[in-house]
């Protein structure tokens, strides 16, 4: 063999090899921007999903504060029927012995009572 059919095996050798580092290098930069894309939309997905979460944190404070105050209003409201119904039970019948004519006496008395408008 000669020196220049010797010096040509070389060379083709580099470059084959060249070629396969080049090919491989080309693969794992292709897999390293596929795995930079995949980690951002993780993070993207992540970062929402954490808004989101604290969207309803904040809905969820909101409906507890509102709440609170429903029921402030219905336990005054309740404390206030309570009171009449005290009162009432308490209240001795207009007409003693007719459950009819005292019961006839305390709806007059609330009609009464009623604002007319």
């Amino acid at each position: 063999m000669s020196m220049l059919q010797a010096l040509m095996a070389v060379l083709g050798i580099s470059l084959a090899g060249n070629a396969a580092l080049g090919w491989a290098w080309v693969g794992a930069r292709e897999r390293a921007a596929t795995s930079v894309l995949q980690r951002d939309d993780a993070r993207a997905a992540a970062s929402a999903c954490s808004d989101a979460t604290e969207d309803l944190r904040d809905l969820a404070d909101k409906r507890g504060a509102e709440v609170k105050k429903a029921q402030a209003l219905a336990r005054a409201d309740a404390s206030g029927r309570q009171q009449a119904a005290h009162t009432i039970l308490s209240t001795p019948p207009a007409v003693p012995g007719d459950a009819c004519a005292s019961a006839q006496v305390r709806v007059d008395g609330w009609l009464r009572g009623r604002v007319q408008p």
